[in-house]
């Protein structure tokens, strides 16, 4: 995966977790055609960049704000 693949995957997610829709992290890797560790690298790196990305276990998505739970 090149640098401007990831951007745009990093862009990708975002957009889904704004909408709570990403699915869990193995039907991301699905959609996205990389694997489940990428993903989880993917959102690493989000975060690290402070974005408050975190996993809701009840809406079974990535979400983007304090609606977590």
């Amino acid at each position: 995966m090149n640098k401007f693949n990831k951007e745009s995957l990093k862009m990708r997610l975002l957009k889904l977790a704004m909408l709570k829709s990403t699915g869990a992290p193995s039907e991301l890797a699905l959609r996205f055609e990389i694997s489940e560790r990428s993903v989880k690298r993917i959102v690493k790196e989000i975060r690290e960049e402070g974005t408050d990305l975190r996993y809701s276990q009840s809406r079974q998505s990535y979400v983007t704000d304090e609606e977590y739970q």
